[in-house]
């Protein structure tokens, strides 16, 4: 039998991934990428750090993955956090496991992990075309027949035995993930199911610029769609140029945004003080003030928020920054309410110049689950954030690519039905 000829399309976390695994398998592989060099989304990741994975089991694992989780469930068993920590260091990547179960290359540089992957494509003997842009996939009989691609101003046909579909989504377009393979997979008959930002920053309105590089930690953030308290997140939450994000902050994104985007309304509710009920530090807040006494009052807020916090928390609850005057107004019952209830309405989100995935894409009806093959085109898989799944922060969405990516690699590379 003549050696499987497989076509991979994006040189990402899914598609590196897919080639090498197609390569083990004994098949021929060219790995074309439109960048100037692979991974460049990866590089950026955890900022600058790459959460490789999470250690969570599947009970845990798949409550973090968004629309179906059962869909990854055969390729997370085939390929699972365990094997992709196992394999990046069969490959020469030293890992860590930090808080949350997050695993990090040790040395904390995101391009280590993309040099660990390229070097293996190289020891692979994988074929690489950087710079080079697949323009069109030709059909013919239910099969792709050829892909056409430009490099240097040149356009030409290839031909393969199976193609894999791992260009990305819209998220970080300057990495290359411009949603290029929706045409791609629209042309074979896919359909692509509604996309939009995820794990990106929300703006609330009337934001104060003082509160950029504010950390909170260990809070709770509530997400209310309309009426109704639709999420419930605990953990730390970041205040950036671009509005409210961070672990919780993300976590609450993908709702949010597929609210607005829906013409609906949603808001936020912060409690800052989220291990106590509202009768223990309304007692505190009472405590703080008969310590502090007369004008020392004016401190009560330096001993309840951190200082940068504090002007924002006032002008954006409409209290007076006379602390004895909010007193007055609101009394301690209220001022201990405010602070289990900081309210922001969300006016916008971050868009795919910053999101940090694509929530939507391939219709997961139309994939196999147990092999990440197309149902519609017969020498067709798709692998990563292309097709419809993806994950919270915290090393879901590289995994669920690394799986996928494997699984895609392995069947096209196996499977006799594409000769």
């Amino acid at each position: 039998m003549n050696q499987k000829e497989v076509i991979v399309i994006g040189a990402g976390a899914a598609g590196m991934m897919a080639a090498i695994t197609a390569a083990r398998e004994g098949a021929k592989v060219t790995l074309i990428e439109k960048m100037e060099k692979a991974g460049r989304k990866i590089r950026i990741t955890g900022k600058g750090r790459c959460n490789i994975t999470n250690t969570k089991s599947w009970q845990e694992f798949s409550t973090h993955l968004h629309p179906n989780s059962r869909f990854l469930k055969h390729a997370f068993y085939s390929f699972d956090n365990t094997e992709t920590v196992k394999f990046f260091e069969e490959i020469g990547l030293k890992t860590v496991i930090e808080r949350g179960d997050r695993v990090f290359p040790l040395s904390g540089n995101a391009s280590d992990v993309v040099d660990s992957l390229v070097n293996e494509i190289n020891n692979q003997g994988i074929r690489v075309l950087y710079n080079t842009k697949v323009e069109d996939i030709n059909l013919n009989d239910g099969s792709i027949n050829s892909i056409t691609v430009a490099s240097n101003g040149k356009r030409s046909k290839m031909t393969a035995d199976a193609y894999i579909i791992a260009s990305g989504g819209l998220s970080y377009p300057l990495t290359g993930s411009t949603g290029d393979g929706y045409i791609f997979a629209e042309k074979c008959g896919h359909k692509i199911t509604e996309c939009f930002p995820s794990l990106t920053a929300l703006m609330p309105f009337g934001y104060s610029n003082e509160l950029i590089g504010l950390q909170l930690k260990n809070c709770e953030i509530t997400l209310v769609a309309g009426k109704d308290i639709v999420q419930k997140e605990m953990g730390d939450l970041d205040f950036t140029n671009n509005g409210i994000e961070g672990s919780i902050g993300y976590k609450i994104s993908r709702k949010a945004v597929k609210t607005i985007i829906a013409g609906g309304r949603c808001s936020v509710s912060i409690d800052l003080k989220p291990a106590i009920d509202i009768e223990t530090l309304h007692k505190r807040v009472e405590k703080e003030i008969s310590e502090l006494k007369g004008p020392f009052t004016s401190l009560l807020l330096q001993k309840l928020l951190p200082s940068q916090a504090i002007r924002p928390f006032m002008e954006m609850n409409n209290l007076s920054s006379d602390i004895n005057k909010t007193l007055r107004s609101i009394g301690i019952s209220g001022l201990a309410e405010t602070l289990k209830n900081w309210k922001m309405d969300i006016n916008s989100y971050t868009s795919y110049e910053r999101a940090v995935i694509t929530a939507g894409g391939v219709s997961l009806d139309e994939i196999i689950s147990k092999n990440m093959k197309s149902r519609l085109v017969q020498n067709l898989w798709f692998a990563g954030e292309i097709i419809d799944l993806d994950g919270d922060t915290g090393g879901y969405n590289l995994q669920i690519a690394f799986s996928t990516g494997f699984l895609a690699g392995r069947s096209a590379a196996v499977d006799n039905k594409t000769k």
